[in-house]
């Protein structure tokens, strides 16, 4: 069918027509010499599938759609030795340009596997481990190291110590190099200037639980993306059951759970409520439109010594385990690392450079200028996976 023809009679010498599959036809010029027609036994042979195989049926459906399916570049470089493919839980919108540059830099076919927002990281995760023994992917770019260490768990990625690498600080790196860190948002809380002044706004995630924000608090599901990084982060530095408790408090106060950062924004935007916890590129995306809202950073001062400080997220990139192109996706890894990509994410999407080298825009916040929450990013993950069930219990009680 994919040749223009769905019959051919015995013995399978198919009359080459016009409209022909490509790469069928490519095989032709290559390596066959039959004037005009295309011996499907012979063109087997000669990609490598024997052994030679006499077909004397008059459907040959089956056949041809193998042929569809199998590699057609013998005797040349593959496809697939040209083709990387990243999965990545990074906005598409931000993601696929730098993909898109990749390709154009490296001269190779760079392909983005991307995920819903309301599932990010856990749908890509959850592929990712389904296919651990034939991957199809060759990186993963995480916009959280969280699920980057849960693959490294799993033994999905491999170690490769890029050497574009050597600027970021190792508070930023697997210490066996599963993953590496490139650039990062923050968590932040959303306000609506038209609703809250910045004098009254919260100071702290504790804050968000008085009264009189009641009802005006909006907060993504936390059994997936950052928000759920985020609450292992809280079980990881205050204990799960203080962690718990303030999520319980929330509960309490009506906080508004809803299925992504992307719609916490949205809420916000439009006032359904005062305020949301979200990340900063979707507070900067919201602030680029004129919207009327602000961004705050949580906890920078307090009666503790530090303060609990404010979430910091790095972009994660991986290497796949027994991937397809090991080689070109280590080329891609290298690009991911580089200024021009962290520069091309501070000017999109307000992501603070890790290279200290890349100058951070004046609308970007900078890492220098915060207090952070002390988290091991690791350890992170293994908070992750062992808070979900009592996290999905949390989501889903009456």
């Amino acid at each position: 069918r994919r040749m223009g023809v769905a019959e051919t009679p015995s013995p399978c010498i198919i009359p080459w027509a016009e409209g022909s599959s490509r790469q069928c036809r490519w095989i032709y010029k290559r390596n066959t010499s039959l004037n005009g027609e295309c011996l499907l036994e012979e063109c087997l042979v000669l990609i490598g599938k024997s052994p030679v195989m006499r077909i004397h049926c008059t459907r040959c459906l089956a056949v041809i759609f193998l042929i569809g399916l199998v590699s057609c570049d013998a005797g040349g470089p593959s496809a697939s030795a040209q083709r990387v493919v990243v999965y990545t839980s990074v906005d598409r919108i931000f993601s696929e340009p730098v993909l898109q540059r990749a390709q154009e830099v490296l001269g190779l076919e760079v392909v983005g596997v991307y995920d819903t927002e309301e599932t990010k990281s856990t749908g890509l995760v959850n592929r990712l481990i389904a296919k651990k023994n034939n991957p199809d992917g060759d990186l993963f770019w995480s916009g959280d190291p969280a699920r980057a260490a849960l693959l490294k768990a799993e033994g999905i990625t491999a170690a490769y110590d890029s050497p574009k690498a050597r600027p970021i600080s190792d508070a930023f790196k697997d210490p066996e190099r599963h993953w590496v860190g490139f650039s990062a948002r923050t968590r932040v809380l959303l306000v609506n200037t038209e609703r809250v002044s910045l004098g009254e706004a919260p100071k702290s995630i504790f804050d968000l639980t008085q009264a009189k924000w009641k009802g005006q608090v909006a907060m993504a599901n936390p059994l997936f993306g950052t928000t759920s990084f985020h609450v292992a982060a809280l079980v990881q530095v205050l204990g799960e059951d203080k962690a718990f408790q303030w999520l319980d408090d929330l509960r309490s106060n009506d906080v508004r759970l809803v299925s992504s950062n992307g719609e916490v924004k949205r809420q916000v935007v439009s006032g359904s409520v005062a305020m949301g916890l979200a990340d900063s590129d979707d507070a900067a995306e919201a602030m680029a439109d004129g919207q009327p809202v602000r961004a705050i950073l949580l906890d920078q001062t307090g009666e503790s010594a530090p303060p609990l400080g404010n979430l910091v997220i790095p972009n994660t990139v991986s290497l796949i385990q027994g991937g397809p192109n090991p080689d070109g996706a280590k080329k891609v890894f290298d690009f991911l690392l580089s200024p021009e990509v962290q520069a091309m994410l501070a000017a999109s999407c307000a992501q603070a450079p890790l290279d200290p080298a890349v100058a951070v825009p004046d609308n970007v916040v900078s890492l220098g200028g915060i207090v952070p929450m002390q988290v091991d990013y690791a350890t992170c993950a293994e908070v992750l996976q062992r808070i979900m069930p009592r996290l999905d219990k949390w989501v889903n009680q009456e």
